[in-house]
């Protein structure tokens, strides 16, 4: 059982809800669910991309988990080996896109440039300045495109809007991440991120106003865009991570402790979740009228 603990963790499993729940909404506001074989490969593709991805990313990153003591990852409580872990980086990947592979060029293609990209991101890419958090930012809202492009080759005004307040949103909870890891990224390895050039106060800053500005999309989303526009089973959850958002914002600027960005981090994870079963019941509610 700690074995499959250890699996879980090291591959963040729990994540993956969420990567589901985003395709599924995507497919859905893109015109409904593709028949079921094709239903199990979008949901399969994502899952095992974003599993190899954690996986190789502790691979690389085991001296700046080490300098942060990060015993909650396999690796450096050697729960699992280096090796091992790099077997199942490989192992998921090509289960990830393999399963794409099936479904269109589309998915197929966004298999591809991510699943390569998640690779340049852990060996190199995250510590150049910005660019690394773009990429995780990126795949905070991937998923909602890539289920639209399962059903249909048009991207939907809806899942344009849900990836950019996804990106924003998602880079904020990237620098968040920065200032908790800064002292053993920088131990470990040499890292020269926004923290560094900017200080922990006003990176807080940015991610203030970045995700303000994913909250004023969800707002435009409401007004605006069909299947959210005046959908009150939009609304109820969006709000609640709208008013968790904020309030991670202010308080990460206020304070800087670990402790903090640790309880800050989760408490945002909480709020996507809240947020994307909001994404998730609007179009259900709009196709079933």
């Amino acid at each position: 059982m700690s074995k499959i603990g250890a699996f879980f963790r090291l591959t963040r499993v729990e994540h993956n809800l969420l990567l589901i729940v985003a395709v599924l909404v995507g497919e859905l506001i893109a015109g409904g669910l593709p028949v079921l074989p094709v239903l199990i490969l979008s949901l399969a593709a994502p899952v095992f991309i974003s599993m190899s991805s954690f996986a190789i990313n502790d691979y690389f990153d085991v001296e700046s988990d080490r300098a942060n003591k990060r015993r909650d990852r396999p690796i450096v409580s050697g729960e699992i080996s280096k090796n091992g872990a790099l077997g199942i980086s490989v192992a998921c990947m090509i289960i990830g896109i393999g399963a794409a592979l099936f479904i269109n060029v589309y998915a197929l293609a966004i298999a591809l440039i991510f699943g390569a990209l998640a690779i340049l991101y852990s060996y190199r890419l995250k510590d150049v300045l910005l660019l690394g958090n773009v990429y995780i930012a990126f795949t905070y809202g991937i998923a909602f495109v890539f289920g639209n492009l399962v059903v249909t080759k048009v991207l939907l005004p809806g899942i344009i809007a849900i990836f950019f307040m996804t990106f924003l949103a998602g880079l904020a909870r990237e620098i968040h991440g920065m200032i908790r890891d800064y002292r053993g990224d920088v131990r470990g390895r040499r890292t020269r991120n926004l923290v560094h050039y900017t200080g922990k106060k006003r990176s807080a800053q940015i991610a203030f106003i970045l995700y303000l500005e994913s909250v004023l999309i969800t707002i435009f989303m409401f007004f605006f865009i069909q299947p959210f526009r005046f959908n009150a089973y939009f609304a109820l959850p969006v709000a609640v991570g709208d008013i968790l958002a904020i309030y991670v914002a202010v308080v990460c600027v206020l304070r800087s402790d670990t402790g903090t960005f640790n309880f800050t981090r989760n408490l945002t994870l909480l709020g996507m979740g809240i947020t994307t079963v909001g994404y998730l019941l609007a179009p259900l509610l709009f196709l079933a009228v």
